[in-house]
């Protein structure tokens, strides 16, 4: 089973839960989409295996309490997760976003590879804010406005940081290349 195909639960969780909304459904339900990742848990590395496991548990305890606040940890959790994961490659390089930058280009210079170190900072700072926003919503807002945000507003962000920095990129290399 490939990375992405073992990581589908975990994106679509949030979808589940605003389909529950729309349907008028309790959103504890919701808690089903989780728990695939207890049996996809082989598939993944060791982090990802853990918050698989724990995802499935907090999916497992909102079915159990009939209750939506255990799902509502699951993105703070998520944010957590990339954060340390990101945050540690920073510490013992090559950092997250070089490591993804290789698997196409091999043979990075120099320059690329500072390059890839302030992304890897910039998404740090992304996970920051994401999580500590994942975190209020499931605190204080209702199910809604919390499911709205981290269901759709949270990937929607991150699809503009991506497509933001591939655009920086592009100008990055252009400008590399014309000076190189």
């Amino acid at each position: 089973m490939t990375r992405a195909a073992a990581l589908l639960p975990g994106v679509l969780a949030p979808l589940a839960l605003l389909l529950c909304l729309a349907a008028g459904w309790p959103l504890w339900l919701a808690g089903l989409a989780l728990l695939p990742l207890a049996w996809l848990r082989p598939a993944l590395r060791s982090v990802a295996r853990w918050l698989g496991l724990l995802a499935a548990g907090l999916g497992l305890l909102a079915l159990a309490a009939r209750s939506d606040w255990p799902l509502r940890a699951y993105p703070v959790l998520v944010n957590a997760a990339l954060l340390a994961g990101f945050g540690y490659s920073l510490r013992h390089p090559p950092s997250a976003i070089e490591r993804f930058a290789r698997l196409t280009e091999p043979d990075l210079p120099a320059a690329a590879v500072a390059y890839t170190r302030r992304v890897t900072w910039l998404w740090c700072g992304f996970f920051t804010v994401n999580g500590a926003l994942a975190l209020a919503t499931g605190l204080w807002a209702d199910q809604t406005t919390w499911a709205l945000y981290n269901g759709g507003v949270a990937y929607l962000l991150m699809g503009l940081l991506l497509g933001g920095e591939w655009l920086v990129r592009r100008r990055v290399r252009r400008r590399a290349e014309q000076h190189g």
